[in-house]
């Protein structure tokens, strides 16, 4: 975990830097003022999983200060006069709450964190749904795992009882979907020890011996499980079978999925759930801003910025851009993905369509 942190220590610094060096470009290229300029925040999460590298790598996509060189001469393809910064927070729930509040102006969020904030149901149950959030793309699908120490014993789900499980941090998507399987799996968390860890925090003590496994959603390969593979054996729990089958059934937003073999040391390939991470904003977002930052992410020109920056976002596809959301898209990225044929008409009620999914849940 050392290097992890010798590197992105202090992400709030990282960020002062970026949108230092992104503002010197901008005024030392040409005759900038400050109101040629708009800076937006995109909340991710821990620096040492997935959603950070992917949101910096958005944030450049989508960015392009005054003076930039243009789009069709290898510059860039952001939106005119747009700087993009990303920044590391807690995770799903607390972008999601930024984003509602405006105090950033995106977020990265699993699907189903997004899907139950907006409608105030399942882990938000009793809370005051969020209409005011809205989805622009379903960007790549993250994988849930479940991570013990080799010597643990934990082969299974069942496995879990009496040991000392990290759920994941407080404002973590980790944390609900850890919930989630083991409440369906039937397993007891009174018969755990119970942690809420953040990522760090987690792995950090599963190599001191002071957890015995954790749950994780991420999209695979995430930083600090590649580095704690080097430091101390893993097992890969699959979350698999019958129990499995029917939440991928009954749940919009979850899939069958597998962490392929290879990616943290000499892992083999393990079956378990995934769930879309979609980018999200707020409805009074203006529609031009909307449809430019989707326009930017699924520009040609982008995709090799992307693939060769993260091997994630080598699952990004602007087919499936808007499939697995469940909740209302901002107009402005609806009206780019209509002139794209991704979505079959103008006026398509998205509402309608995150209605019925809820209405199939109950």
């Amino acid at each position: 975990m050392r290097s992890c942190i010798s590197v992105f220590g202090r992400p709030q610094r990282l960020i002062a830097v970026v949108s230092l060096v992104w503002i010197i470009l901008a005024v030392g290229t040409g005759p900038a003022t400050a109101q040629d300029l708009n800076v937006i925040r995109i909340g991710t999460g821990s620096t040492a999983g997935t959603y950070f590298p992917i949101g910096g790598l958005i944030g450049n996509s989508i960015s392009n200060p005054p003076g930039s060189r243009p789009c069709d001469r290898g510059g860039s393809c952001g939106v005119p006069g747009l700087i993009a910064v990303a920044q590391s927070t807690g995770g799903s729930v607390e972008n999601i709450r930024s984003v509602v509040a405006g105090t950033m102006e995106m977020g990265l969020s699993q699907a189903d964190v997004a899907y139950w904030s907006f409608f105030g149901t399942g882990s938000f149950e009793g809370k005051k749904p969020e209409q005011t959030l809205r989805a622009l793309a379903n960007l790549f699908p993250e994988n849930i795992h479940l991570i013990a120490r080799a010597d643990a014993g934990i082969k299974t789900l069942a496995d879990l009882t009496g040991k000392r499980i990290s759920l994941g941090g407080p404002g973590s998507g980790s944390r609900i979907d850890a919930r989630l399987i083991l409440t369906a799996f039937g397993l007891k968390f009174t018969a755990m020890k119970l942690f809420e860890l953040e990522l760090e925090a987690s792995a950090d003590a599963l190599v001191a011996g002071e957890i015995d496994a954790f749950f994780l959603v991420s999209g695979a390969p995430a930083l600090a499980v590649q580095d704690l593979a080097e430091q101390v054996e893993l097992s890969f729990v699959p979350i698999t079978g019958p129990i499995a089958d029917k939440l991928a059934k009954l749940f919009p937003f979850f899939t069958k999925g597998k962490i392929l073999g290879g990616l943290y040391g000499n892992n083999p390939s393990t079956e378990t759930l995934d769930v879309g991470a979609i980018l999200v904003a707020r409805e009074d977002m203006e529609d031009d801003l909307a449809y430019g930052i989707v326009r930017a992410i699924w520009h040609p020109n982008t995709a090799p910025l992307l693939a060769n920056g993260h091997p994630r976002a080598r699952f990004m596809s602007l087919t499936r851009a808007v499939t697995g959301i469940g909740l209302k898209l901002h107009p402005g990225a609806a009206r780019y993905y209509v002139e794209q044929g991704v979505l079959p008409a103008p006026g398509a009620d998205q509402a309608d369509a995150a209605n019925q999914q809820q209405r199939a849940i109950r």
